[in-house]
Parts: C-alpha cells; sequence; structure tokens
C-alpha cells in the first residue's frame, strides 16, 4: 500500500457542519509517495460567509485573508487531480473527509472514494501510552516543528511527518505481533488493514532478527522482564549527610545552579530524626520549599541504613509519576550507591496474561475492544510493569480490561501457562527487594485491612497529599452501589438467549458431561426472573428517593441522606421489600454457580487453556457478584452513630444516575489502631495542613494526638509580599440577600471588566457548579468577550489536565473550575495572572457527610462551625491561593468576592492562614485600576 500515492489532507472550517451551512476556509494537502513528501498544495478558500470570532481567535484566519481567494468550486478540480489514485490520510480523517465530500458534491462533483487511513487511529496502536493524541500534542511529543497550529498548512505537514514517523513504528514490531494486528484491523474505521498487509508483506521478504529485550512466548510478543540485582553488595557504608555542607555538595550533584533552602535541610533532618528516634513527625511545607526531595534523602538513607524499606504513599496519580520521572531521577544523579525504587499498585491494576492470549482467539468485532486488543500488542512490547495506568484507552477499551485485569488464581496458580511472566508477581517480587516503595493511598488502606500482605513489611511510611488521608480512607472503608456498576456486572451474566457467561459456562458443563443438582434450565429461569426483580427494585428506589429529596430551582444533581428516620417509614418498605427479593435470588444464583465450579474442580477434567480462562473468568465475576450483594445490603443498614448513608442522582437521568453510598463518619480511630500504632514512625505532609498556624484540625481527623507527633511548619521561601496582591471587593451584593440570578448577574458584569484588564490569563473558582454554568452562560453571551476563549469544567469537553494544557496555549483565556480545581492544577509562569474566588469554599451544610459530622460534634457538645465546617474551609482555601504562585518567578493578583472574609469575625482565619501578603479592598473601579499597575 505504501507504494500507492498517499495524500494528507487537512481543512480549517468555519464550524463543525457543513449541514448548517459551515464552509472550508482553507485546504492542505501533502503528497507522500514511497515514503517520502514530494509536495504540498495549500490554497485559502472564500467561503462567501463571516468567519466566527472565536475561529479567528483558534486558527488566526480572518475576514481579510480569505477575501480575494478562490471559491471552493475553483479549486476542487485541482483537489481531485491530486487526490486521484491516492489514500485519503487525516488526523480525524472521518471529519475531513466528510467535509470535503460534502462540498464536492454541494459544486456537483463526485466525491472521493478511495481508501482512507486514519493518523488518530495510526497513533493509538502506534503509541498505546500517548498522553494525547491531539495533533499539536504529538507534534510536541516527537519534537516536529509545528509553527501554525490550526492552520492547515502547517497541520497536515505534521500530519504527513507523523503518518511517516508512524510506518517506521509499526515497521519494526515484531513480525509476530503485525500478523496478529492485520486481522484485527479489518474492524477499525479506517482502513489501516491494507497499510499493515503491506508492512507484514514487506517484513516476511526480510525477516530481521528480534532485538535482544524482546521475547516470543505463546506467540505472543513481550518485552523480557529485568530481574533486580540485588543492590544490598554494596559494601560502602551509606551515611546520612547530616552537615549542611554535605546536603548542599549533594543536591549540587542533579542541580548544576542550585541555591540553598534552609527549610528543605531542615525538614529532611526532621524525618531522618523521626525514623531514628521511632516517632511520628507531621509537616507542612510551603510552595517551593522542595518537599518531595526534602523526604525522599532521609527515607533513601534511613533505609539503606537499616536495610529496611520506606513506604511513601500519595493521594494521586500524577505526584506518583512525577517522583518516579523526576525526583527518583534526581537522587540517582546525587548519591554515589546503587537502589531501587518500586511503584506498587493492587492487584487488578496489571494485567493478566492468560487471559489476554484466550481474548485474542475469540473473535471480535467490536471497535473499542478491537483498537484495545491492538494497542496492548503494541504496548507489550515496551511495558515493564503491565500496569493499565500506562494505557491511554476509550472508555469502551476500560470495559474490555474488566475481563482482562489479574484478580489473582482461582484454578491452581501453577498451571498459568504465563506464571513465569506475569506481572503482579513480578511487581511482587521488585517490592521485596525495593529500598522505597511507592504506592497510594487506596492501596495502603487495603493492606491494612487485607488478609494477605500486599506491601512487604515496612515500619517507616511517608504520607504526602496528607490533607486527603481522611478523605481516602472514609471512601475506602465505605461502601458504594451505582446503578451503572450494578448494570454492568450483572449483565455479564446473562441468561442462555443472551450467550454470555453462564450459557458459555453451560455449554462447557455438557461436553464435558459434568451432572447439576439445579437445571441449567431452572437457572435459566431465575436468572430471567432476577433481572425482572433487579430493574423493578432499581426502579423503586429512584422513585424513593424523588419522593423524598428535596428539590432546589436550577439544581439537577441533589442528595439525600438516609437517616433512621427514614429507613424506619413506611415509604421506605417498598425499596426494602424490593432488595430483599433481589438479594435473595443473588444468593440462589451464586450458589448455583459456585456448585457448578465446584463440580468441574472435583472432576479433575483435563481443560484446554481457552476453557481455563473460561473458569477463571466466572470465579472472578462471582468475586463482583458477591461484592455487590454486601453493597445491596445498605439498603437495609441502620444505626447511623458511626456511618452515614445517603443516596444522590441527577433528575434529568434517573435511574440511571443513582448511587446510594455509605461512609463512616470518623475514620480516626481506625487510622490509629490499624495505621498508627501499628508503625514505628509515620511522617504526614502536604502544602496545607494548618488552619492559622495549627495542626489540630488535621490531626483530629486521623486520629492523633498532639502529644504524640511533632509538629513542624515551614513557610514557602517565595516572596509573596513582593510578587502579589490579594484584592476584596466591596461592591457586590451579599449573596443571602438577592437571588442566585441576580448574584450571577453581578459577578459576571465584574468579571468581563475584570478579564478585559488582566487581558484573560484568568482561573475563576467556585463552590457549586451551577452557578460555575449560569456566569459561563452569561459571559459567553453578552458578546463582550468575543476575542476570549471560555473554557468551563464540566461544559467544556476534556479532563482538568487537558483543560488546563488548553487554557495555556490561548492568550486571551478564562477557565472556570469547582472543586477540583482548587488544588492539582499547576499553572506557572504568564499564563496565569489573576485567580478570582467567586465564594469562600464551605462545603454545602445539607451534604450529607457535612450534616452527620456536625450533628456528632453537637452532641459532643462542640461548635461544629469553628471544629469542622471552618478548618475545612480554611484548607481548601489555602489549597486556591497556592494555584497562583507555583514558581519563585511568578506575579499574579488573588481576588475575592465573598465578603465575609472581611465582614465576618472568622474571615480572618482565611487570611491568617495563607502567606503574608498585602491585602487591598475596594469597588471595581479601584480594583481595575489597581490590576493596571500591577499588571
Amino acid at each position: 500500500m505504501i507504494s500507492q500515492k498517499m495524500v494528507v489532507v487537512d481543512l480549517e472550517t468555519t464550524g463543525n457542519s457543513p449541514k448548517r451551512g459551515d464552509r472550508i476556509i482553507q485546504l492542505s494537502a501533502v503528497t507522500i509517495e514511497k515514503g517520502k513528501i514530494v509536495g504540498q498544495y495549500t490554497t485559502f478558500i472564500n467561503p462567501e460567509i463571516t468567519i466566527p470570532t472565536f475561529i479567528e481567535e483558534l486558527t488566526g484566519i480572518n475576514d481579510e485573508m480569505v477575501e480575494g481567494a478562490p471559491s471552493f468550486e475553483e479549486i476542487a478540480p485541482t483537489v481531485l487531480e491530486i487526490l486521484d489514485g491516492a489514500v485519503f490520510v487525516a488526523h480525524n480523517v472521518d471529519f475531513d473527509l466528510g467535509f470535503l465530500q460534502s462540498e464536492l458534491e454541494e459544486a456537483g462533483y463526485n466525491g472521493f472514494y478511495g481508501p482512507k487511513v486514519d493518523t488518530v487511529e495510526l497513533a493509538k496502536i502506534s503509541y498505546p501510552t500517548a498522553e494525547s493524541y491531539k495533533l499539536t500534542e504529538l507534534a510536541d511529543r516527537f519534537t516536529l516543528s509545528h509553527d501554525r497550529p490550526h492552520q492547515a498548512d502547517s497541520d497536515a505537514y505534521v500530519t504527513a511527518l507523523l503518518l511517516i514517523h508512524f510506518i517506521e513504528v509499526l515497521s519494526k514490531l515484531p513480525l509476530v505481533t503485525l500478523e496478529t494486528l492485520e486481522p484485527l484491523a479489518k474492524y477499525l474505521k479506517s482502513d489501516l488493514e491494507l497499510l499493515l498487509r503491506w508492512i507484514v508483506e514487506k517484513n516476511r521478504i526480510n525477516i530481521e532478527e528480534l532485538p535482544e529485550t524482546i521475547e516470543i512466548y505463546r506467540g505472543i510478543a513481550l518485552k523480557k522482564k529485568v530481574e533486580l540485582l540485588d543492590s544490598g553488595v554494596f559494601t560502602k557504608e551509606v551515611v546520612y549527610p547530616s552537615d549542611d555542607t554535605n546536603k548542599e555538595e549533594l543536591l549540587h550533584r542533579a542541580f548544576s545552579n542550585y541555591e540553598r533552602r534552609q527549610s528543605q535541610f531542615q525538614m529532611m533532618d526532621e524525618v531522618y530524626d523521626a525514623f531514628s528516634r521511632k516517632k511520628h513527625l507531621i509537616v507542612e511545607a510551603g510552595t517551593g520549599v522542595g518537599k518531595s526531595l526534602g523526604y525522599l534523602i532521609p527515607a533513601l538513607y534511613y533505609s539503606k541504613a537499616m536495610n529496611m524499606p520506606v513506604v511513601i504513599s500519595t493521594y494521586t496519580v500524577q505526584l506518583q509519576e512525577q517522583l518516579l520521572q523526576k525526583e527518583v531521577k534526581q537522587l540517582q544523579e546525587m548519591t554515589d550507591f546503587p537502589f531501587h525504587v518500586v511503584l506498587l499498585k493492587g492487584r487488578n491494576h496489571y494485567l493478566n496474561l492468560f487471559k489476554f492470549e484466550q481474548s485474542l482467539r475469540e473473535e471480535e468485532s467490536q471497535f473499542d475492544v478491537v483498537l484495545t486488543k491492538m494497542q496492548i500488542l503494541v504496548w507489550l512490547t515496551v511495558t515493564n510493569t503491565g500496569d493499565i495506568d500506562e494505557l491511554n484507552l476509550t472508555s469502551g477499551g476500560m470495559l474490555f480490561w474488566n475481563r482482562i485485569k489479574h484478580d489473582g488464581w482461582h484454578l491452581q496458580k501453577e498451571k498459568d501457562p504465563w506464571i513465569s511472566r506475569d506481572f503482579y508477581l513480578y511487581a511482587r517480587k521488585q517490592s521485596n527487594q525495593a529500598d522505597l516503595i511507592i504506592t497510594n493511598h487506596s492501596m495502603l488502606l487495603t493492606d491494612l485491612v487485607s488478609d494477605t500482605n500486599l506491601l512487604p513489611s515496612y515500619q517507616q511510611v511517608i504520607i504526602d497529599e496528607g490533607h486527603h488521608l481522611e478523605k481516602a480512607a472514609r471512601k475506602h472503608f465505605g461502601k458504594m452501589l451505582d446503578y451503572i456498576s450494578v448494570k454492568f456486572t450483572t449483565s455479564q451474566l446473562g441468561n442462555l438467549d443472551h450467550k454470555q457467561l453462564y450459557y458459555k459456562l453451560e455449554t462447557l458443563l455438557e461436553k464435558y458431561d459434568v451432572q447439576q443438582d439445579l437445571h441449567s434450565f431452572e437457572l435459566d429461569m431465575m436468572i430471567g426472573e432476577f433481572y425482572r426483580e433487579l430493574d423493578e427494585c432499581l426502579n423503586i428506589l429512584a422513585s424513593t428517593f424523588l419522593k423524598h429529596a428535596k428539590k432546589r430551582k436550577d439544581v439537577q444533581k441533589i442528595q439525600l441522606r438516609l437517616t433512621d428516620e427514614i429507613m424506619s417509614g413506611r415509604a421506605w418498605q417498598p425499596a426494602l421489600i424490593a432488595t430483599e427479593r433481589v438479594c435473595s435470588h443473588m444468593k440462589k444464583i451464586e450458589n448455583a454457580i459456585f456448585e457448578r465450579l465446584e463440580h468441574i474442580k472435583k472432576k479433575d477434567i483435563k481443560l484446554e487453556d481457552q476453557e481455563k480462562t473460561l473458569v477463571e473468568e466466572v470465579y472472578s465475576f462471582l468475586k463482583d457478584w458477591s461484592q455487590l450483594m454486601e453493597q445491596f445490603q445498605l439498603v437495609f443498614k441502620k444505626n447511623q452513630d458511626e456511618q452515614v448513608i445517603w443516596m444522590e442522582g441527577d433528575l434529568r437521568s434517573l435511574p440511571t444516575s443513582l448511587i446510594i453510598q455509605a461512609q463512616p463518619i470518623s475514620v480516626g480511630e481506625s487510622l490509629q489502631e490499624r495505621l498508627f500504632s501499628k508503625v514505628e514512625s509515620a511522617v504526614i505532609t502536604s502544602a496545607t495542613l494548618t488552619v492559622q498556624s495549627s495542626f489540630n484540625y488535621l490531626l483530629e481527623e486521623i486520629g492523633l494526638s498532639t502529644d504524640n507527633i511533632k509538629q513542624l511548619q515551614l513557610p514557602s521561601p517565595f516572596q509573596y509580599e513582593k510578587n502579589s496582591t490579594l484584592y476584596i471587593t466591596n461592591d457586590l451584593p451579599e449573596i443571602q440577600s438577592v437571588s442566585v440570578d441576580e448574584y450571577v448577574e453581578a459577578i459576571a458584569a465584574h468579571l468581563i471588566a475584570i478579564a478585559q484588564a488582566t487581558k484573560g490569563r484568568m482561573l475563576v473558582l467556585f463552590t457549586a457548579y451551577d452557578m460555575l454554568r449560569k456566569t459561563h452562560e452569561l459571559m459567553k453571551d453578552s458578546g463582550l468577550l468575543e476575542d476570549y476563549v471560555l473554557m468551563a469544567q464540566g461544559i467544556s469537553s476534556g479532563s482538568r489536565t487537558k483543560l488546563t494544557k488548553n487554557f495555556q496555549r490561548f492568550d486571551k483565556a478564562i477557565l472556570f473550575g469547582t472543586n477540583s480545581f482548587w488544588e492539582g492544577v499547576d499553572i506557572p509562569g504568564e499564563d496565569l495572572s489573576c485567580l478570582i474566588m467567586v465564594r469562600l469554599p464551605f462545603s454545602p451544610p445539607n451534604e450529607p457527610i457535612n450534616q452527620s459530622k456536625c450533628d456528632r460534634l453537637k452532641k459532643e457538645g462542640k461548635n461544629a462551625f469553628s471544629s469542622y465546617s471552618l478548618p475545612e474551609a480554611v484548607i481548601r482555601f489555602k489549597q486556591g491561593v497556592g494555584r497562583l504562585i507555583r514558581r519563585s518567578s511568578d506575579r499574579g493578583i488573588v481576588i475575592v468576592f465573598d465578603q465575609r472574609i472581611i465582614s465576618t469575625r472568622y474571615g480572618r482565619a482565611f487570611l491568617k492562614s495563607i502567606p503574608s501578603m498585602p491585602v487591598r479592598k475596594g469597588n471595581l473601579e479601584e480594583l481595575l485600576q489597581r490590576i493596571e499597575e500591577w499588571l
């Protein structure tokens, strides 16, 4: 196929829909022959309509540039001549080809009907671990010059270079991998099968030797596992650099222009001292202290000196990746002795190779499943870990992963032909030889309650992002029942007509003549009856929720705390009875399936490999089934002194959005008993742990008393006094005194004026999604910000990371965020110069967890506001302020619209908890003047 001409096309258009009258404004076509670029044709096109401002901002193409350009009718013959006999290639080929066909037909020509290749599909298969498949980000990843993103000539040229690169990458894959990929490709959306066939034929003629790092096992190519060399053979004594000169020498090896940070040295000494004296320590290390190395260096030296692993636990995957990719590499540059760091996750993060191998033998035409199989085949040639977090899968791919993930062995472990290459066992083996083990709060907590140890034996633990430990523990010790998971889990069983797991199991039993107490016909009837009962039960739960929940105007997502009063009332009885029936059916079905599996075991049948994976799949399904039964028990739980139960859902999409959750009201005792009393020393750290310089709130939440832990507060070395100002507006109405719509109108007017003064570069933080949505809508429709790009969480597509990256790409950008944007968003430099907090970040008083915690504190005779609501809001406020200054050179202004910060006594708690900076108050006019002077 590569001997055929390939034409890479990119279009810029006035919008996404030719049916709604959108037109092409620029076209570029790059011709590739024999793997080389031989020509490029580019032209502006007069669309005969006005180019929208957003498109002009995105592409840099304006009405003047296309005014004298040819119409599409004039260039159509040239385009068809270029495409004649070619393969049509584009990044997201269906968009470009579909748009072009539309214009060709409109101009009276036949469309293009040759083969097409999508470089997005090609990228997903060639680089299954890429963070993003957007053109600009792929160009960055491969350092391709892409000087004018969103202009057709630059985009088409970069896409052509990527196409050539991806073909080279695929050509270097082992032949056995290519031969497995080729037949799968026929189910993709573009004609990659033709490209793969050409590569396979070419590679069969001149078969290359396998690289040293690759092995072929049972017909699958995978990267050879590297066994850890025992770092214990290093004989030189490892001595902790206790004096500052030695520390400085150490850090100079990794940072040529290292500037001494006394606070970082102090943190290192305190961590080492806590480990040596077997004490607990809590450290708040402000932005810029160098917290990660502040604990990694002493942890490594202590681990080496004592020959004991130190566990480091984080809340987010981002921090784990940062530690591995950045700080651990810096540690390697600093030290002159070998050491091992391992990232250890829960078992179901790892691929089960036996299940995957068998899945390749199943004929599967569903696009997401096929794409995921192809991605995994390529990934196996490069991965050391087999950890799903390395992969960038579609949501359909994630569902397929549930079938092939690792969840232990139910048949004899030794009978798994892949045992010698098993990823989970390899990770466990590595962790047994590691000096530092990085994991997450969830895994750390699972290990505490698990019958078998998941982590190697340890006595020292560092808990980074420590302000999240209580939340992680509540979630972990709690339970959740949600409609989507219920439907997904139960649908895997199916009755005989569905041809799912139950049908496959019965076929297996029939083949080996395994007799059952309960006939398959009876069990089939029972399964059918179960599905009917389940639907009825979920509908009853949803209607009971609707009956009790307080509806608020314009609020779609609501929560209902299930008090003992509600659960004892008559209205709850139908839900109880329906759930009882579901649980009773589930128990009978579980017993019948389990009995069938036991009969297979007893008969000692020599199962074929595919049959073994089926039995494994049924066993792991039963695990999920039994967990689901446990979750259904939530509906019966009363006595809520120790835990809170609530329902939540979106009124627009019940019952599908329905969730029932239970969480302990307090986790302090559990953490004390299961974690802090079991280890010699725990170090808890984060940039935001104190309220008015006191750790009391957090220590109480996690079950530690002030007398059995050393406390250390290290302020940020950044010059907030010089580089930032906090401004409080005094001309906005008090939110309680006006309607939500009036308040939104007032803040939207302020935000528009501020945006014009700061030229965008603005992050606006809300505490409620509905207010965010209304404000965003009003500002967008105002017509006053046509030159600006407005992005909003939950409205603009993409994750928090994706929105942040997009925000950084545009000069005049405004980003609106709620809860998760108050922390973990890192926008250094000039991309962010203004941070606005619409309201002080108190959690809604009607949130079930808040209600329960406040009720409990009141019962104990404490003030719920000052003991819980206020400190929780202060810590979140500190996190919000922390978004602005990420580096010593950053400058910026914080604006707070909520006057409670100065009009109430408790407002001082917020101002006293953040780094010292000038605080000003005034009206909008004065604020705009200040901004102009400041920026």
